[in-house]
């Protein structure tokens, strides 16, 4: 019996956690990769709701109500770096702590950055370091921060 793929919109995944950390909303196109970032921040106790790209996020944002948004910067019908600049206009998610997990060049960090994005971690990257920014986004508010493949995080231009 073979394998059947249908190409239908990805369908958020959620889990509820009791005593949970927080709660996360990973945005990414690709599977995979979702699973990998949920996979690893539920086993440090995060609440975690998935979505396939930029569109659906903001479908989900506000019924979810994550404590943190991933991102990844190139997704379908909407992008990580509009997606984040539309949570940063509105004002129920203006404050919500936003990273982009990508493999970014730098015009596309300083463009994070003019958007309001948070903080940076480069694909690909140490479990460790996913779970440390996700943990520094849910427990401070800082300047944005990017993280690079050995996991040193430099401070950005703080977003005004």
């Amino acid at each position: 019996m073979g394998k059947t793929r249908t190409r239908s919109r990805a369908s958020t995944y959620s889990r509820v956690v009791s005593g949970a950390s927080g709660r996360v909303l990973v945005v990414d196109d690709n599977r995979v990769i979702r699973q990998l970032i949920r996979v690893n921040l539920e086993l440090e106790g995060f609440e975690v709701v998935t979505a396939g790209d930029g569109a659906e996020c903001l479908e989900v944002v506000r019924e979810v109500r994550p404590d943190v948004v991933t991102l990844d910067v190139v997704m379908p019908r909407l992008d990580g770096l509009r997606t984040a600049a539309r949570l940063r206009e509105d004002p129920a998610t203006r404050h919500l702590p936003v990273a982009i997990i990508s493999a970014c060049t730098q015009y596309e960090v300083e463009s994070g950055i003019a958007a309001g994005v948070d903080a940076f971690l480069a694909k690909p990257f140490e479990p460790a370091d996913l779970v440390r920014l996700v943990r520094r986004l849910t427990g401070c508010d800082g300047p944005p921060v990017v993280e690079d493949r050995r996991g040193a995080g430099r401070a950005g231009s703080a977003r005004g």
